[in-house]
């Protein structure tokens, strides 16, 4: 981790100007910069930002998309059926589970076009009942 990218991150996010970091990090660590800390100093410096408020952000790294369009439609119709209400977890292990109980296959990466059709003409019954429920 970069320590004092996080930081300064957490500067703007917590919209603090340089004069009331620069206390922060005398209060904390015993000296006004960054680069004179030690990186245990620096730890310090960001646990007491995130004390305040500052909330460290995934980095949006995720999976890549697959390359069979049969995958990414499973993959669509279960974030549409979760965002409708009709499957409670919406996450890829949620989704990991549905599909091993139904296949024997424990990642949907891995499912051919025959396997994936019963799964699809499934979630697209599970969407419409949600579609229908809002009408």
């Amino acid at each position: 981790m970069n320590t004092i990218a996080v930081i300064n991150i957490a500067r703007q996010q917590l919209g603090m100007d340089e004069e009331t970091i620069r206390a922060l990090y005398v209060r904390v660590a015993g000296v006004n910069s960054l680069r004179v800390m030690t990186e245990g100093q620096r730890l310090d410096v960001i646990e007491e930002l995130k004390r305040k408020g500052f909330h460290v952000r995934k980095s949006g790294k995720s999976l890549p998309a697959s390359t069979k369009s049969y995958i990414r439609l499973i993959h669509a119709l279960w974030k549409s059926c979760h965002r409708g209400g009709v499957i409670q977890d919406g996450s890829r292990k949620a989704l990991r589970s549905f599909v091993k109980e139904r296949t024997g296959t424990d990642d949907p990466d891995f499912l051919t076009y025959d396997q994936a059709s019963p799964l699809i003409e499934a979630l697209k019954q599970m969407e419409r009942r949600c579609q229908s429920a809002k009408v």
